[in-house]
């Protein structure tokens, strides 16, 4: 298993474009194969900074999601959100491998 952890500063004065943003995308992770694991969103402290994590079986299953950017429509609908309401100043991502209980 590989998990994706995207890292985001966002426009707090854009929070519900980014809401619409992240529930458009946890949909497209789960129905290509992926499982989310949520978005994290201001709470206290920085109002700038969101998170995100989401798990393929493997980098290759990620690759076959991530070939759909740009093409499909639903990709490209996701990302119009972000590009339209500029709701995302920057994003990194960064790729883990979780240590879970019980697991060798």
């Amino acid at each position: 298993m590989i998990t994706c952890v995207v890292d985001y500063v966002i426009d707090p004065a854009k929070i519900e474009d980014f809401e619409r943003f992240a529930r458009r995308w946890m949909e497209l992770v789960e129905r290509h194969g992926g499982i989310h694991h949520g978005y994290f969103l201001p709470a206290e402290g920085a109002s700038d900074e969101a998170r995100a994590l989401f798990s393929f079986e493997s980098l290759a299953a990620y690759e076959e999601y991530r070939s759909l950017f740009g093409t499909d429509p639903d990709f490209v609908e996701a990302d119009r959100i972000r590009d339209e309401s500029g709701c995302v100043i920057r994003y990194r991502r960064t790729f883990l491998r979780p240590l879970l209980p019980d697991s060798d």
